[in-house]
């Protein structure tokens, strides 16, 4: 007969431990339900924790076997809980009674942390390339345009036809007395050089830089630029040429050895065309 005991103390120790909830949802139905209830996808769950999508379905399935070991399930475990707001301590511990127990106490943010910072490869910006090279076309252009009048003072004199041009006399110094029409110069070589049976046609800038362009009767271009001040180019075609000045305030014209007195604004841009019979405006 035993002393001190009654026979309800020698029962198994196992039957005095507190049964399992086995009716509680799983780890992964709470943490799907959550997020449900968040209104966020996986895909956004992944963005916000830098958990792999693959990881975060397999979880929610209850397989941690993708997770690489005990240490990183619990760290996806409460990392996943923060952003869908449920409260990871007790997933933990229902991991820990499910798989074991407890593990030691070793720091798991560092081995987890070295898991989430690897994110997916990200495919090449190729919108931003594409608009990135079309800038560097509109630029190296522009560029080309606006100093393209700038290679050559004198050496842009000569015509783009048979006949050789001389530059213009600079304009006179404030001191000096202005005439009242101005008038080619009658030893000017394209003007006395002008044959009969071709359209001569020469453009000086004489008072500013102007952008023209000269076309012949086939549509060729013969010219297409910035005019500097005090710059002249000549043109020469077989019946006709035609002209687009930018700003033909600033350009004198002499066509086929006579000067064309139209009276061009500052500005104003013309498209003109000549022929053998003129000097008439076309």
């Amino acid at each position: 007969m035993s002393i001190g005991n009654s026979p309800e103390d020698d029962r198994p120790s196992e039957d005095r431990t507190p049964p399992v909830d086995d009716a509680r949802p799983s780890i992964g139905r709470v943490l799907q339900q959550a997020r449900v209830d968040a209104g966020l996808t996986v895909d956004e769950v992944s963005q916000s924790t830098r958990v792999r999508i693959p990881i975060v379905h397999a979880i929610e399935q209850d397989d941690f076997s993708r997770c690489g070991g005990d240490v990183y399930a619990r760290g996806h475990i409460r990392t996943l809980a923060r952003a869908v707001g449920v409260d990871p301590e007790p997933l933990l511990a229902q991991y820990g009674a499910e798989h074991g127990g407890h593990v030691a106490p070793t720091p798991a943010t560092p081995l987890f942390e070295a898991e989430r910072i690897r994110s997916e490869p990200r495919r090449p910006n190729w919108t931003a390339a594409m608009v990135a090279a079309i800038v560097a076309v509109i630029a190296f252009v522009g560029y080309t345009v606006v100093n393209g009048g700038d290679d050559g003072g004198d050496s842009q004199q000569a015509a783009e036809g048979s006949t050789p041009a001389t530059s213009k006399a600079p304009k006179p110094s404030p001191t000096t007395k202005k005439p009242v029409d101005p008038k080619p110069d009658p030893s000017d070589s394209a003007i006395a050089a002008a044959p009969a049976d071709k359209v001569t046609v020469k453009i000086s800038a004489a008072d500013g830089r102007s952008w023209i362009s000269a076309k012949d009767h086939n549509g060729r271009i013969m010219f297409d630029g910035l005019l500097e001040q005090g710059q002249s180019k000549t043109f020469q075609d077989s019946q006709k040429v035609d002209l687009v000045l930018g700003d033909a305030g600033a350009i004198q014209l002499f066509v086929n050895g006579k000067q064309i007195e139209d009276e061009f604004q500052p500005g104003q841009v013309e498209r003109l065309t000549y022929t053998k019979g003129d000097p008439e405006q076309g």
